[in-house]
C-alpha cells in the first residue's frame, strides 16, 4: 500500500490498522528542541476519540499515544535541560488499540463476506483480494485519523511558536446551520470547549494529572501500565466527573457534547441528530477551520497551491467536499461581489471582505484562511440495506451489528483542525527557505 504520506518539508508517514495492534505516525521535519510530552498530545486525541459521547461510537479506545522515538533519553550532557526534546530525528508515536476484544472481531468475521454500503469494503476487497484487512474496516476505518490527530498536534505546537493559530468548530449538523462569528470569539470558545473535555476526560485525569504514564518511564515500562489499563477500561470511564449539561454550561460557557460556538444552536444539532439516530439512521454536517496569523504568500503556483494543498483533505474518511471562503456560492456573485478590495490604513493592507478564503493565485493573502469541509453520514448504520456476498455475488441484505457512530461530524472537528496544521507548517517551512534564499541574492 502506497498514499499513506504526506508533506515535503514537513513529513508525516501513517501506518496501522482498526484492530490491528495499534498506529502510528512518524514525522520528520520538526525542529530539534522542543520539549513535547504525551500528555499534551492526548490533550487533542481525547477530542476525536470514541466513546465520549452521545455522538460517538461506544468503542471504548482510551487513544493514549506513545512517543517511541525522536526525542532525547536524557540529557546530552549533566546539566543540559534538553532531557524530552526533540532531537531532529524522526518523531515516532504510537497509539496502541486496547478496545479490540474477540466479540467485536467476531461480529465483523460474520459480516465482512456482504460488503457495507457506503464504505470501502467492496472496492477494497477487490483491489487487495481475501487479505484485505477488513476487520472494522482496517485502515479505512475513522480509527486512522488518530494518526493524523497526533502528528497535527506537533505542527500546531510549532505554529503557535510562529503566532500562528489553528482552530475549527462544527458549522453544521444533521441540517442545523450555524451562521458563525468573529474568529477571535470562535479561538476563544474552542480553547473554553477544550479545556472542558479536558477536564472532564477520565483517562487524561486517571493517566496523566495522577501520573500513572510519565515521560521519564521506558517504553516496556509504558506498555506495562497499557495492560493494567486494557482491564480497566470500564473502571476508569466510571470515574469521570460528573456534572450536569447545565452545570457544564454554567462553568465552562460551552455545550458539553459539541464544539459549536453557539450553545442554543448547538443543542438543536444535537436534537436533530439523536432524532436520526433513534430511527437507525446518521447525520452529516460541515466542519469549518480557521488559520490566523499567516504570512503572506505561503504556496507554490500550479500543483502546489495553498488551496490544492488544503484540497487534499478529500483524503480525510467521510469528507465528501472541501471549500475556501466564499466556496460555491462564488457561482451566485458578480466579480464585483466577489472580489476582496483592499486599502491601506495604518501602514497595513486592509481587505474589505474574504470572499477567498485568504487565499488567491493560491498564495495566501495575510487575511485569516477558512475552510470548509462537507462530512458525509456514518455509513454504517442499523437500517436493512441491499449489498452482496462478495464471493459469491449473491444479493443480501444486512443492518449493522457492529458498534457505529450517530454522526461523524461531531468527531472530526480535530482531525481538520490537525490536518490543516500539517498542510500549513509544510508550506511555512518551505517559505521560510525561499525567503532566506531571497534575501540573500537581493543584497
Amino acid at each position: 500500500m502506497i498514499g499513506c504520506h504526506i508533506g515535503r518539508m514537513f513529513q508525516v508517514t501513517v501506518a496501522g490498522g482498526s484492530y490491528q495492534d495499534g498506529l502510528s505516525a512518524t514525522i520528520q521535519g520538526n525542529p530539534p528542541g522542543m520539549l513535547i510530552t504525551e500528555q499534551e498530545i492526548y490533550g487533542d486525541m481525547l477530542l476525536r476519540k470514541p466513546g465520549a459521547d452521545e455522538l460517538s461510537s461506544p468503542r471504548k479506545e482510551p487513544d493514549l499515544p506513545v512517543i517511541y522515538s525522536g526525542v532525547n533519553a536524557a540529557d546530552t550532557i549533566e546539566g543540559a535541560g534538553n532531557w524530552n526534546h526533540t532531537n531532529g530525528t524522526p518523531l515516532c508515536i504510537l497509539i496502541p488499540n486496547l478496545d479490540r476484544h474477540f466479540i467485536h472481531i467476531k461480529q465483523y468475521q460474520d459480516t465482512n463476506r456482504t460488503p457495507r454500503p457506503g464504505h470501502a469494503s467492496y472496492a477494497s476487497f477487490m483491489k487487495y483480494g481475501a487479505d484485505d484487512d477488513a476487520i472494522g474496516a482496517g485502515f479505512f476505518s475513522g480509527r486512522y485519523t488518530s494518526t493524523i490527530v497526533a502528528a497535527g498536534y506537533v505542527a500546531k505546537k510549532v505554529l503557535k511558536k510562529c503566532g500562528i493559530e489553528v482552530f475549527s468548530y462544527v458549522t453544521e449538523l444533521a441540517g442545523v446551520k450555524f451562521d458563525g462569528i468573529d474568529s477571535a470569539k470562535a479561538l476563544a470558545y474552542t480553547e473554553k470547549y477544550k479545556q472542558m473535555r479536558h477536564d472532564l476526560d477520565p483517562f487524561y485525569q486517571e493517566v496523566y494529572v495522577k501520573g500513572r504514564v510519565k515521560p521519564e518511564m521506558r517504553f516496556l515500562e509504558k506498555m506495562k501500565v497499557f495492560a493494567e489499563i486494557e482491564q480497566e477500561i470500564d473502571d476508569i470511564r466510571g470515574k469521570a466527573p460528573k456534572m450536569s449539561v447545565e452545570e457544564i454550561k454554567e462553568k465552562y460557557g460551552v455545550h458539553p457534547v459539541l464544539n459549536c460556538p453557539d450553545i442554543s444552536v448547538a443543542d438543536e444539532m444535537v436534537a436533530s441528530c439523536n432524532k436520526i439516530s433513534s430511527t437507525g439512521d446518521s447525520a452529516g454536517g460541515v466542519v469549518e477551520i480557521v488559520v490566523t496569523g499567516a504570512p503572506v504568500g505561503l504556496g507554490e503556483p500550479v500543483f502546489n497551491k495553498m488551496d490544492a494543498e488544503l484540497g487534499r483533505m478529500l483524503g480525510i474518511g467521510a469528507v465528501k467536499g472541501v471549500e475556501i471562503g466564499a466556496g460555491f456560492a462564488v457561482k451566485d456573485m458578480t466579480g464585483f461581489e466577489s472580489n476582496d478590495q483592499m486599502h491601506s490604513e495604518d501602514g497595513k493592507v486592509v481587505f474589505d471582505s474574504n470572499n477567498a478564503g485568504g487565499i488567491t493565485g493560491g498564495l495566501t493573502s495575510g487575511q485569516d484562511i477558512i475552510v470548509r469541509i462537507a462530512v458525509k453520514p456514518t455509513p454504517t448504520i442499523d437500517k436493512p440495506q441491499h449489498t452482496i456476498d462478495k464471493y459469491t455475488l449473491e444479493n443480501k441484505d444486512m443492518a449493522a451489528i457492529t458498534r457505529r457512530d450517530p454522526t461523524i461530524a461531531a468527531r472530526i472537528w480535530p482531525v481538520a483542525e490537525n490536518y490543516t496544521a500539517m498542510v500549513i507548517l509544510d508550506n511555512l517551512l518551505a517559505h521560510y527557505g525561499y525567503q532566506q534564499l531571497k534575501e540573500k541574492f537581493s543584497q
